[in-house]
C-alpha cells in the first residue's frame, strides 16, 4: 500500500526522533520532537486545549519544504506533541505549506496557510507562485485541504502568511507581500465566509530602507491601539537596533472597519537579543492576548542540527497595553513550572558571586537598587558564554554570548530609562535564555549553547558593588511530552 504525502512525514519523524540528542534540546519550550521548526501557525484555543501548528520539516534538522507539526496544551505550558497535520501534498503546495493561522468556525477548527510552489528551481525567489489555501478539522487533530481560497493580486509574486480574525461582523485577514517597487506591504482582505475574501486596501508599506517584504503579519485591538505585529527583512542595523538578519516588530495605531489604519508609534522591535522572529499572537481562554515567536534566527549557526533537530519557541507572554506602550510578560501559567526554591534580601554583589553550579532549568526575579551602586557594570553571567551586562553610566543592559567552537561571538543592546531600581525576570533552559527588564518593559531572547562543564551561575559587579534588593530563584520543571 502506498503511503501519502502525510505519512511519509510521520514515518520520517518517528524515524529520527529515537536518535535525537538532549544537550540542547529544552525542557521547557516547545521544540520539534525531531527534525527543523521555524515560524509559529495556528495559535489557537479549540475544544478545550491550546493548539499550536508550526513550519516542519520532518525529514532532517535542515529547513525543507515544510509540514505543518502540532502540539496540544491545557494551559500554554506543558506541550504533547500530535500527528504532523498538514504536508505539501497538492499541486497548489508541492513545495510547502507555508505559515499562517488558525479560527473557530462554526464548530470546526479552520487552518488558513500559504501554498507555495518554486517556478523553477528550488530556491528561486525570483520564480514563486504563492496563494492561501484552507483546511479543516472537526477533532482538532486530522485535517482535510479545501484548496485556494485567495490568489494573489495582479504583479505580486511574494504573497504569504495569512492572519485571520473576526471581527466588527466580518471575517479579517493580513498578509505579506512584496510590491513591484521591492518594498514590504501588508494587504487587507475581508472575508463574508472563509472561502470568500475581497480586497479591502493596503494596510501598511515600508518606505524607503523599511524593508524589501513584510512577512508573518498579525493585526489586532489592544488596549486604546490597534497594533500590526510583522516581520521586515532588509533593514540595515542602525546603531544597537536591527542588529539581526530580520526584524520583527509593532506599529501602534487606529483602526476601525472600513478606514485605513493610523500609524501612532513607528515601528519598534518587540524583542532585542538574538533570536526572535515571526511573534504570532491569539487569544487564551480567559481572553488573553498571547504572543509566541520562532526563538532562532535565519542564517545564524544552529549547533542543535547536530542533535537531530533545530527550532524553539520562545515562552508564551502575555501582551497588555499600559500608560500606551505594549508589554510582554510571561504568562503565569510558568509559575507551575517552579520547583524548589531559594530567596535572598539586601545581598551586596562584590566581585563575583556563584549562585548555582547549573544554570539550568531556571527561573530568576532579581531586583538591582540603583540608588546605591557604586560598580560600573554589574550582572549575570552563565559559564565563560553568556554574559548579561548592565553599564551603569550609560543606562544600557547588553547581551553578550562568547561560543567559539560554534561560532558564536557577538553581542546584543537594549537603552533602558532613568530609574532607581531595575527588574529582571529570567528564564534559563539548556539552549536560551529569555530577559524580561521592568515587569515586561523590554524583553531580549537569545539561544546560548554552555558546554556542560561550563554552566555555572554567577553574579557580578565591576570596579565596584552593587545591592540587590531581592533575589528569587526557581529550579524548574520539564513541560514538554
Amino acid at each position: 500500500m502506498t503511503m501519502n504525502s502525510l505519512e511519509k512525514g510521520q514515518q520520517a519523524l518517528d524515524a529520527l526522533y529515537p536518535q535525537r540528542g538532549t544537550v540542547y534540546y529544552p525542557h521547557f519550550h516547545l521544540a520539534p520532537r525531531a527534525g527543523w521548526m521555524n515560524d509559529p501557525n495556528g495559535l489557537v484555543y479549540f475544544n478545550g486545549h491550546y493548539h499550536a501548528f508550526y513550519q516542519h520539516h520532518p525529514f532532517s534538522a535542515d529547513w525543507g519544504p515544510m509540514h505543518w507539526g502540532h502540539a496540544i496544551s491545557n494551559d500554554m505550558v506543558h506541550w504533547r506533541h500530535q500527528p504532523i497535520a498538514l504536508a505539501p501534498d497538492s499541486e497548489v503546495d508541492r513545495d510547502g505549506c507555508f505559515s499562517g493561522s488558525a479560527v473557530v468556525d462554526n464548530g470546526q477548527l479552520a487552518l488558513i496557510y500559504t501554498g507555495h510552489r518554486w517556478l523553477a528551481e528550488v530556491g528561486d525567489d525570483s520564480q514563486i507562485c504563492e496563494v492561501q489555501c484552507l483546511a479543516t478539522s472537526e477533532d482538532g487533530i486530522t485535517f482535510t485541504k479545501h484548496g485556494v481560497i485567495l490568489q494573489p493580486p495582479e504583479g505580486i509574486m511574494h504573497f504569504r502568511d495569512p492572519k485571520v480574525w473576526f471581527e466588527a461582523g466580518s471575517w479579517w485577514m493580513v498578509i505579506g507581500a512584496r510590491d513591484s517597487q521591492q518594498r514590504g506591504q501588508v494587504l487587507l482582505y475581508r472575508g463574508e465566509s472563509l472561502t470568500d475574501w475581497t480586497f479591502e486596501r493596503v494596510l501598511a508599506h515600508a518606505e524607503q530602507g523599511e524593508g524589501y517584504m513584510w512577512e508573518c503579519p498579525d493585526f489586532f485591538a489592544l488596549g486604546q491601539h490597534h497594533y500590526l505585529l510583522c516581520s521586515p527583512q532588509g533593514i540595515a542595523a542602525q546603531g544597537d537596533r536591527f542588529m539581526n538578519l530580520f526584524q520583527s516588530g509593532v506599529i501602534a495605531g487606529h483602526w476601525s472597519a472600513g478606514e485605513a489604519f493610523t500609524e501612532q508609534q513607528a515601528f519598534s522591535e518587540l524583542d532585542y537579543g538574538h533570536d526572535f522572529y515571526a511573534p504570532q499572537s491569539f487569544v487564551a481562554a480567559d481572553g488573553r492576548r498571547i504572543l509566541l515567536a520562532w526563538m532562532d534566527m535565519w542564517e545564524s549557526p544552529m549547533p542543535s542540527k547536530q542533535e537531530g533537530w533545530c527550532g524553539c519557541f520562545t515562552l508564551p507572554r502575555e501582551l497588555t497595553e499600559e500608560e500606551g506602550q505594549l508589554r510582554q510578560r510571561p504568562v503565569r501559567e510558568l509559575q507551575t513550572l517552579r520547583g524548589e526554591g531559594s530567596e535572598w534580601s539586601a545581598q551586596i554583589i562584590t566581585g563575583e558571586w556563584l549562585l548555582q553550579k547549573t544554570a539550568a532549568p531556571a527561573e530568576l526575579s532579581i531586583d538591582w537598587d540603583l540608588s546605591q551602586v557604586s560598580a560600573t557594570s554589574f550582572g549575570l553571567k552563565i559559564g565563560n558564554g553568556l554574559t548579561l551586562c548592565y553599564q551603569v553610566a550609560d543606562r544600557r543592559l547588553s547581551l553578550l554570548r562568547d561560543y567559539p567552537s560554534e561560532q558564536l561571538t557577538d553581542s546584543r543592546h537594549v537603552k533602558l530609562g532613568d530609574a532607581t531600581t531595575m527588574q529582571w525576570q529570567i528564564f534559563i533552559d539548556r539552549s536560551s535564555i529569555e530577559v524580561f527588564i521592568n515587569d515586561g518593559e523590554a524583553v531580549l531572547s537569545s539561544r546560548i549553547y554552555p558546554a556542560q562543564n561550563d554552566c555555572r551561575l554567577k553574579l557580578f559587579s565591576q570596579t565596584g558593588d552593587v545591592v540587590i534588593n531581592t533575589l528569587h530563584y526557581w529550579s524548574l520543571r520539564t513541560a514538554i511530552e
